[in-house]
C-alpha cells in the first residue's frame, strides 16, 4: 500500500503576526484536496521559543483540525516543545509515536482490592 506523502509548510523565522492569516490558508489549502490529513510544519527556522511561535503553532492546528486533518512538527529546538507540554499543547513530533487518547470504557482499580470507581 502506497501512502500519500504529507505536505509540508516551512515555517520562515520568526512569524510575525500579520502572517498568521496566510499560512492558516496555506494550512487550509494544502488539506482541501483531501489527499492530505497531516501538514507537516518545519520549524527548525522558526527562531526562539516563544509565546508568539505557541501562538502560531495553535492557530496551525486548529486551522488543520477545522479541515480535517492534523499539522505535525518537524525539526523543532527541544525548549519549544518543552513551552507546548508546559502550556498544554500536544503536538506530533515528526518521529514520534503517536500519543493516543486512553480506551473509552476501561476502568482501573484505585488501590489494590478496591472496585474499579
Amino acid at each position: 500500500m502506497d501512502a500519500t506523502p504529507p505536505a509540508v509548510l516551512v515555517l520562515p523565522g520568526p512569524v510575525a503576526k500579520d502572517a498568521v492569516a496566510g499560512l492558516c490558508a496555506e494550512v487550509r489549502a494544502l488539506l482541501a484536496g483531501g489527499a492530505a490529513v497531516i501538514v507537516v510544519c518545519d520549524v527548525a527556522g522558526i527562531g526562539p521559543p516563544g509565546l508568539a511561535a505557541v501562538d502560531v503553532l495553535a492557530r496551525l492546528e486548529l486551522t488543520a483540525r477545522r479541515a480535517g486533518g492534523r499539522i505535525r512538527l518537524r525539526d523543532p529546538d527541544p525548549a519549544l516543545c518543552s513551552l507546548l507540554r508546559f502550556v498544554g499543547l500536544r503536538l506530533q513530533v515528526e518521529g514520534e509515536a503517536e500519543e493516543r487518547e486512553p480506551a473509552l470504557g476501561v476502568e482501573e482499580e484505585v488501590e489494590p482490592g478496591q472496585p474499579a470507581v
